[in-house]
């Protein structure tokens, strides 16, 4: 099968080199195979991503010569795919209105004596939805009230899962740490979990390659590609690059950008020479 890989950024911000190192990455691995490498733009979440931050991402990778295959997916014009996702895993009974605020969860959570977390760090949402009768999910809907959409885990779960990693081969999934995870904010149409997982099936990636971080949502990726009757890709998770510190590059934290670099005088070549040397 032809290796098709993909670099898929949020346009919250400038790219940095940690994002350079994973595009280089997957278009090496791409191009050494003769396969495609696709670019895609995460752009679900309103209140975050802007215009500029996604032309930019598209010069930084040209400057450094990263070109890609075929038109850019940018998924904030594609929601109706996401929308018809959520109505079949609802026709199944397979997700829930959640009506609960932020503050509410971290309160109900707070109150219980060692409540657990999910695996990127969040409170285990308690269920506390999931218990509404129809009658009163559909009373709180009609008089206008926000909700987000959870999967309902205890009926969506499938034992025995498992997906593959480079040099790792087979590794067990384990989705319900997750708990009943949010698979359609009150402010965004979709989540970063439906949407991923959608577009690598529909673009025909087959090798996803991301940073280290993301190694504990490929759990809940593979159920969602399970319940939808999607393939599964390979997967290559890269450490992180660390700074001067040991801290992980970040936007948040403010690490160096690209555009730095470019401004500083640097040339494509001694940035991918610096991606290459890790």
């Amino acid at each position: 099968m032809p290796v098709t890989t993909r670099f898929a950024p949020s346009p919250t911000g400038y790219l940095h080199l940690g994002h350079a190192f994973s595009a280089c990455d997957a278009w090496t691995r791409a191009r050494g195979a003769g396969g495609r490498f696709l670019l895609r733009l995460e752009d679900i979440d309103p209140a975050r991503c802007r215009p500029e931050f996604a032309a930019a991402i598209q010069d930084d990778l040209a400057w450094l010569g990263l070109h890609w295959d075929g038109a850019v997916r940018v998924q904030s014009e594609h929601l109706a795919d996401y929308h018809a996702v959520l109505d079949a895993l609802a026709a199944r009974g397979l997700v829930y209105p959640c009506f609960c605020t932020r503050a509410e969860v971290l309160r109900e959570v707070s109150a219980s004596a060692g409540a657990p977390h999910a695996p990127d760090g969040s409170p285990l949402y308690p269920g506390t939805c999931r218990r509404l009768s129809a009658a009163e999910r559909a009373g709180r809907i009609a008089a206008g009230e926000r909700f987000a959409l959870r999967l309902d885990m205890q009926a969506a779960l499938i034992p025995g899962l498992w997906y593959e990693e480079e040099g790792e081969g087979q590794v067990p999934c384990h989705p319900e740490a997750f708990g009943d995870v949010v698979l359609a904010r009150k402010d965004a149409p979709a989540s970063y979990h439906l949407c991923v997982t959608h577009d690598d099936m529909l673009q025909g990636v087959t090798l996803v390659i991301r940073g280290e971080d993301l190694r504990p949502a490929t759990h809940l990726h593979r159920l969602l590609q399970a319940l939808m009757g999607w393939p599964a890709p390979r997967y290559a998770h890269h450490p992180l690059l660390l700074d001067a510190t040991g801290r992980r590059l970040a936007k948040r934290d403010k690490a160096m950008t690209l555009r730095d670099m470019r401004a500083r005088g640097l040339s494509a070549e001694a940035v991918i020479g610096l991606i290459r040397a890790g």
